[in-house]
């Protein structure tokens, strides 16, 4: 009898195993050759994972960049904005111009703090050389996307260190420091889409590299539980066979002795 329960055990408990775990690779003794393969798919899918949260992260990076580029672009709007006051000289006086020159000052010390406060996990933004040339690890080999997340916003850069209405000033200045701002600022937009692309094509070929080794290393539930019950209603079959073999033998066994007897 222990040999009959014995019977069909070893498959059942492997479909059990594969039921319970949803894996039906769980050694090399379920495949070999998918097992490789499916860990092979798995560290892509890890890498590729890994550089779409890069990619994220400069994303971030640039996103920063872009809202202090455009604080110092309402600065400098605001500076143009006195500059034009300041030039109706048929109203304003020489001590409305200084006055003016006051908050100008202002705007420009909003810039330059802008300019030297703005970072990304301690790296300096818009100082116009900390952050330049910033590789990121964007997909499963390794391969990087180069960045410039550094832009100048210096008053130096800009064009205004020296801007005073109190004395002779050109407007102009004021429009070409917002050109190079605006400048920056596309250069940071174009270079976030490209970013965005990536992360894409990376969430794209994560998906369906996933896809690959979920065919491979997962169970087919429905198969499974079939191939169970196919299994389970065999061995019981094969058990009542067994056990009316052993008593068709025990019947006959008693009909000899009493035909002996």
């Amino acid at each position: 009898m222990n040999s009959i329960s014995r019977m069909g055990r070893p498959q059942s408990h492997s479909l059990y195993q594969k039921i319970a775990s949803g894996k039906k690779l769980h050694s090399a003794a379920n495949g070999a050759a998918a097992l490789s393969i499916a860990k092979k798919q798995e560290s892509q899918v890890r890498g590729y994972n890994a550089g779409t949260n890069n990619l994220r992260s400069g994303q971030y990076l640039l996103n920063v960049s872009d809202g202090a580029l455009g604080g110092v672009s309402d600065y400098l709007q605001r500076i143009r904005e006195l500059a034009i006051q300041a030039s109706n000289t048929a109203v304003v006086t020489d001590s409305d111009r200084a006055n003016i020159q006051k908050e100008i000052e202002q705007m420009k010390q909003g810039i330059s703090d802008i300019a030297s406060q703005t970072q990304f996990n301690t790296k300096n933004l818009l100082d116009g050389g900390s952050a330049n040339g910033l590789n990121i690890a964007a997909d499963s080999n390794g391969s990087s996307i180069k960045i410039n997340g550094s832009a100048d916003a210096t008053l130096k850069a800009l064009g205004i260190a020296d801007f005073d209405v109190t004395k002779d000033f050109d407007l102009n200045a004021i429009d070409v420091a917002l050109d190079k701002v605006n400048s920056q600022r596309s250069t940071g937009g174009a270079q976030y889409n490209r970013l965005g692309y990536a992360r894409n094509y990376n969430s794209y070929a994560s998906y369906n590299t996933s896809a690959s080794r979920s065919r491979l290393e997962d169970t087919d539930y429905p198969k499974a539980v079939s191939d169970l019950k196919k299994k389970q209603a065999l061995s019981t079959y094969s058990f009542m066979m067994q056990k009316r073999k052993m008593q068709d033998a025990t019947r006959n066994a008693q009909n000899f002795w009493l035909k002996m007897s």
